[in-house]
């Protein structure tokens, strides 16, 4: 594996997000993820997952510098393995948690909604989903997911206005579950875990599927309209003028 570090204990696995810095999410690393996912959903020796990254980070989202030079097969190609993994994610029947280990914007925000509980590491990090501001079309399940543990009208308003929340304003919303210190993420990650994975694991994953049933049929429909769109509008001159400023930005940090 080159972008992700899986550990297993207690029969509970650990996968890390592992690439660069900021694990931003480029085609191939979430390709890593979701073969790693499925392996895990039909491995009955693994009760659980816990997701995490490295300080500062647990994921920047995509990968906009290297989206930006794709040609327009591998952008739809993208969509189309990112929207999959997210609808694996959020239909994943175990337990997962996410360990939020700095800051998760985007498709990074993305991933730790989709678990059953986020622990967030309190310190300067921010969270949120960014899409809006940066010229991507958010789809509507997308919006269903935020909306799950937002409410509608909160997800409304951080969506459309793009919000980044710190720890303290994510955890006031229901964004996150929990803070904590960073040297103790895991620990308390697995503590969790374990609270879940004591339970009788038939009745919990049948609940889960069954909270989840109208959010997961919004993420299993057809996205053919929407990816329509998407090509549309990132390949429109504005989203390209406005993309090359952000990567110009990002490379001179």
């Amino acid at each position: 594996m080159e972008f992700i570090k899986v550990s297993v204990k207690d029969h509970i696995a650990t996968v890390t997000l592992s690439r660069g810095k900021s694990n931003a999410l480029n085609h191939a690393m979430i390709a890593e993820l979701d073969d790693m996912f499925n392996n895990i959903k039909n491995d009955d020796a693994i009760a659980g997952v816990i997701l995490t990254g490295n300080a500062p980070f647990f994921s920047a989202g995509l990968d906009l510098i290297e989206l930006y030079d794709y040609n327009e097969e591998q952008v739809k190609n993208f969509w189309i393995v990112f929207l999959q993994f997210a609808t694996n994610l959020v239909s994943f029947k175990k337990p997962l948690v996410a360990a939020i280990s700095g800051h998760a914007l985007a498709g990074g925000c993305v991933m730790a909604l989709a678990a059953d509980y986020r622990i967030m590491a309190d310190g300067p990090f921010i969270i949120g989903l960014n899409e809006v501001p940066v010229g991507i079309i958010v789809p509507n399940n997308i919006f269903n997911l935020y909306a799950f543990w937002l409410g509608c009208a909160q997800a409304a308003r951080s969506l459309l206005q793009g919000t980044l929340y710190n720890p303290q304003e994510a955890l006031a919303i229901g964004l996150v579950d929990e803070l904590v210190n960073g040297d103790s993420l895991l620990t308390i990650a697995e503590r969790k875990m374990k609270k879940f994975v004591e339970l009788e694991s038939n009745t919990w994953q049948q609940t889960k599927l069954a909270i989840r049933k109208d959010l997961i049929k919004s993420f299993e429909e057809t996205q053919s309209a929407f990816l329509d769109r998407m090509m549309a509008q990132w390949w429109a001159p504005a989203t390209r003028a406005l993309l090359k400023t952000i990567i110009d930005n990002l490379k001179r940090k």
